[in-house]
């Protein structure tokens, strides 16, 4: 006989498991990390448009996306090894370079991740993110300097951004 809850539980939806089941996070590199707004909500910058062609757009922080950058700088603080490197504070999400020094005693980049969300959502007194984070290991120095392009380059895609939101 089945339980009800296990025929409840089977008929939900299956998560997709965000990580590769066989790579070892704790392996040193550079991963490319991005991590959502709770709703998609426009709660950690604004981005305000330059005169023309002379400025380019920029990032303003909210005082919840200082919260955020504060948090990246002390990554290194809190773990031996690793670096928060390139990083954007966009409105309803961020993008970092992350990197993990090979040196076999290694956190595993997940790990830090979620120190770095527990962190921000203790300091803001509610939880700002998504469940999850996207993240894509960075295989070589092309695949490296891609992604930090697109990672300087996102203020000024804003406006074409799926998620784009009104400003906060």
């Amino acid at each position: 006989m089945t339980s009800p809850l296990l025929l409840i539980m089977n008929k939900l939806p299956k998560r997709k498991n965000n990580r590769l089941l066989t790579y070892d996070y704790k392996t040193g590199g550079y991963y490319f990390i991005t991590i959502c707004s709770r709703d998609r909500r426009p709660l950690f910058s604004r981005i305000t448009v330059g005169a023309a062609i002379c400025r380019p757009p920029y990032v303003e922080l909210t005082p919840i996306g200082k919260i955020i950058e504060t948090a990246i700088r002390e990554i290194p603080a809190h773990y031996d090894g690793v670096t928060a490197g390139h990083y954007v504070i966009m409105p309803n999400h961020i993008h970092l370079l992350l990197c993990l020094e090979t040196d076999g005693r290694q956190v595993a980049a997940p790990t830090v991740i979620g120190h770095l969300k527990r962190a921000v959502s203790a300091r803001v007194g509610y939880t700002v993110w998504q469940k999850g984070f996207y993240d894509h290991i960075i295989r070589d120095e092309r695949d490296y300097l891609i992604h930090l392009q697109y990672i300087e380059n996102n203020p000024a895609k804003w406006t074409e951004d799926p998620y784009h939101t009104t400003q906060p």
